[in-house]
């Protein structure tokens, strides 16, 4: 669903992605961890197409995203890192323009559906911009899924969500993947990747230093947080200016 070879991206003298591999199978839930500016956010907006990266290539639903990346997210669903539906539409109006867009039967019935997971019918009819943050990211879930599509891609999926909508959301994550679909996270929040996800990559400083299945038994009885800090820990010990083999550079964890 995602196979990405050789993928960089600058900004000035700044590489917020360092020559990435990864391939990502139908199926899974994938969940793309670091700290704050290791280049999440950044391989999210060059898988959706939103960015060009400044090197390598990436395909993503079997499609070459530099050659066209409407039609990646026409096929995929994408919630970005911060929840920005149109400030003039409504809530509803919104939800039936994303079905127009995308040629959807029975809108009405498909918008309903989405009020009713998230209990948030009684602000239908609410201006995007008035929506409080928890419920502008329920309203871009929804939209991101209104299509059933066989491919997400998530920035942060739980944020400003509560507790209740957080658990409502893990549940509905790992049952879609259950049920065939395949799912692309980015968080630096390590519950959520433990509790949800069947594999994971750790970034930082760009550089893809970690992937792994979560069932693998190199991890099994691990502190997966402890495992986290002390490899990124490790990583921040190699200089930035040298070329890095994560694999290789980085001495093995015990």
């Amino acid at each position: 669903m995602i196979e990405v070879k050789g993928l960089s991206k600058f900004y000035g003298q700044t590489k917020a992605v360092d020559c990435v591999d990864l391939s990502i199978g139908k199926g899974e839930l994938f969940g793309l961890l670091g700290p704050n500016g290791s280049g999440k956010t950044t391989m999210i907006k060059m898988l959706t197409g939103q960015i060009k990266p400044g090197s390598g290539t990436l395909k993503v639903h079997g499609i070459n995203v530099l050659e066209d990346p409407l039609k990646v997210r026409e096929l995929v669903g994408v919630i970005p890192e911060q929840e920005t539906p149109p400030s003039f539409l409504t809530a509803e109006e919104y939800l039936h323009f994303v079905a127009k867009v995308r040629k959807m039967e029975h809108c009405e019935e498909v918008c309903e559906k989405w009020f009713e997971f998230f209990d948030f019918g009684d602000q239908r009819n609410s201006l995007c911009k008035d929506l409080s943050r928890g419920t502008r990211q329920k309203l871009m879930f929804a939209q991101a899924f209104l299509h059933e599509p066989e491919l997400a891609i998530i920035d942060e999926p739980l944020i400003n969500l509560d507790p209740v909508m957080q658990k409502k959301v893990k549940d509905f994550l790992r049952g879609y993947v259950k049920d065939g679909g395949t799912i692309f996270i980015s968080t630096h929040i390590l519950e959520i990747a433990k509790e949800i996800c069947t594999s994971i990559g750790i970034i930082y400083r760009g550089k893809l230093i970690h992937t792994g299945r979560l069932d693998d038994p190199f991890l099994q009885g691990r502190n997966f947080e402890e495992f986290f800090l002390e490899l990124v820990g490790r990583w921040k010990e190699i200089p930035k200016d040298i070329p890095k083999d994560p694999l290789k550079k980085v001495p093995a964890l015990a």
